[in-house]
Formats: C-alpha cells, sequence, structure tokens
C-alpha cells in the first residue's frame, strides 16, 4: 500500500500536489471543527476579525476567522482537485479554487453571524426603551419618591422594568406612561401619557 501511495503521489503533477497538500489536513480540521460546534464543544475564538462589518444590532460579521479560513482553504483544495481532474486548465483551477472558497467563507460567515445574532438578541439595551409605551405594575411616586415598576415591550419582548418619575401626582398601577429618559443605565424615567 505504501509503494502505491508513493506511486500515486509520484505521478502527480506540482498543483495537484500542492492541492492535497492543503485538501487532506484542513479537511480534517474543518471535520473536527464541525464535530466540536455540533456536539457542544467549540474551536477555540477567533479574537479579533482582521475585517468586519458592524450592524446596528452591534454584532459583527466577521470574514477572517479561524473558522472561515479553515472552510476557505478546504474548499479551495477540493475544488482545485475537482478541477484538475475535469481537465481544466492550471489558471482556470485555481481561479475556480478561489472564488469557491471566497465563497464558503462567506456562508460560513453568514452562518456564524446569525447563530451570534440569535444568542445575543436576549441582552436588554435600556436605549432601546426611550419612547416606548408601557403599563405601571407598581405605583410610581410622584417627583422620584419610589422606584416604581413598569411593563414594557422592549426589543420584542414585554418585560418589567424599575421606574422612576418627575410628575406632579403618582401614577396608579394600570395608568399607561411613555419612557422619556434612562437613568443611570439601569432606571426608566416615565411620564403619564395623556390619552
Amino acid at each position: 500500500m505504501a509503494s502505491n501511495f508513493s506511486e500515486w503521489w509520484s505521478g502527480l503533477e506540482l498543483l495537484a500536489k500542492i492541492y492535497w497538500g492543503i485538501a487532506i489536513p484542513f479537511t480534517l480540521f474543518f471535520i473536527l471543527q464541525l464535530i466540536l460546534t455540533f456536539f457542544g464543544g467549540d474551536v477555540p475564538h477567533d479574537g479579533d476579525a482582521d475585517f468586519d462589518v458592524e450592524t446596528d444590532h452591534g454584532i459583527s460579521f466577521q470574514f477572517f476567522t479561524l473558522k472561515n479560513l479553515i472552510a476557505f482553504f478546504t474548499i479551495f483544495a477540493w475544488t482545485g482537485i475537482a478541477s484538475l481532474d475535469s481537465g481544466l486548465s492550471h489558471g482556470t483551477s485555481i481561479f475556480i479554487s478561489l472564488i469557491a472558497g471566497l465563497a464558503m467563507m462567506l456562508v460560513m460567515g453568514g452562518i456564524f453571524y446569525l447563530l451570534g445574532k440569535a444568542t445575543a438578541s436576549g441582552t436588554l439595551k435600556m436605549k432601546n426603551a426611550v419612547g416606548a409605551v408601557g403599563e405601571v405594575y407598581m405605583e410610581i411616586k410622584a417627583k422620584r419618591g419610589n422606584i416604581g415598576q413598569i411593563q414594557v415591550t422592549v426589543q420584542g419582548s414585554l418585560r418589567t422594568l424599575e421606574a422612576l418619575t418627575d410628575d406632579e401626582e403618582d401614577i396608579k398601577p394600570g395608568a399607561v406612561v411613555t419612557v422619556t429618559n434612562i437613568i443611570n443605565d439601569s432606571i426608566l424615567m416615565v411620564s403619564k401619557s395623556k390619552l
């Protein structure tokens, strides 16, 4: 079997040897990465991305990461092998391999972006509550007399949050209020809505 491998290897042209030299280790890394991802483990975090695109939600689309580079080289090598086996020229093979590898990086980046967005969407950003209309849950005393509570929909889910008011009168449970400001990044400033 060793002699068969030696014969096969020596019969390959240089570009095919390069493709196979990349394909074998990166395919093993890719499979390991998939296994760890699906069974609760993970490949160590990639750190900061060299290139990312910020979105309104603060989650970045990371293009140059370890996971994406493993995917790039895996698809690049196998596409190159397939292109050479199909009889394509070296230039065409390299071009197709690069396009396939870049496409795989975009797909992987998109998948991890969407997964990150799904897990991060539960993080409450209090500033998103400003302007929202809610209902008083626990009485709020006038002129910041106490910290009451309101129920308000923020980021698509109903939440019970602490609130103060500068209004002249107490705001009783069931009253409709509007969030006007945030105090100390944790307490809502509300005012009774004029109906």
